[in-house]
């Protein structure tokens, strides 16, 4: 079962089997690019059975081969964000377990000048206000995009914000916790810090690169 961290209230981490066992073929660097994409699909499809808990249904009536019987159906619409580019190796795995959510893309890259994140591609559906909207990235390090993708959504109306992620840093976490301390992060693996050039330790690289294999 996944729980919450004792340090972080926001956090969630995945203990599961299957789910840790796939990580740890992720990680290997003698993963290749193929299958590094399969894996972080599957990672996302086995980790959205918890994420999506708390997601509304309502009561519908229903008629089977038999007879005619109460059943329950999602209630809100759905949105699935991928951070670019490494974000969107997630979304197939969610689809293929959630088909009916509508998918937004944001593009986030830091300005050289202030070096504060800004959005270079954000291409969201409407009504954001209309459901849980998943804000999925491999990776969260310093939080800084996370942070800035979160607060985009938010302008945008979304207000039932939940973040999936592969890895996590610590310092990462924090940052959300103090920013956005309603935004509950899912993880696959706590990891333990930050290199001095802002990687994660000890992580699985950079998850852009190995999906495409552009090292």
């Amino acid at each position: 079962m996944p729980t919450r961290h004792p340090e972080f209230p926001n956090l969630v981490v995945f203990d599961h089997p299957l789910i840790q066992h796939k990580l740890s073929w992720i990680r290997d660097e003698t993963t290749g690019h193929r299958p590094f994409r399969a894996l972080l699909s599957q990672i996302a499809g086995l980790m959205v059975f918890e994420v999506t808990r708390s997601f509304p249904t309502a009561p519908v009536t229903i008629r089977t081969p038999l007879e005619e019987t109460e059943a329950r159906r999602l209630s809100a619409t759905i949105t699935v964000v991928p951070v670019l580019r490494s974000g969107l190796g997630m979304v197939e795995g969610i689809l293929t377990i959630m088909p009916e959510a509508r998918v937004g893309h944001l593009g986030i890259a830091r300005d050289e000048k202030t070096l504060k994140p800004v959005a270079y591609l954000k291409r969201l559906p409407k009504g954001l206000d209309a459901g849980p909207v998943v804000l999925v990235d491999p990776m969260l390090a310093t939080g800084g995009s996370a942070a800035a993708a979160i607060q985009m959504l938010r302008d945008e109306g979304a207000r039932d914000l939940r973040m999936i992620c592969l890895v996590a840093a610590p310092e990462g976490v924090r940052r959300l916790l103090k920013e956005h301390p309603d935004v509950m992060v899912y993880a696959a693996a706590l990891d333990r810090g930050l290199t001095e050039k802002g990687y994660i330790e000890p992580g699985l690289g950079d998850a852009g690169d190995r999906m495409y294999g552009t090292e």
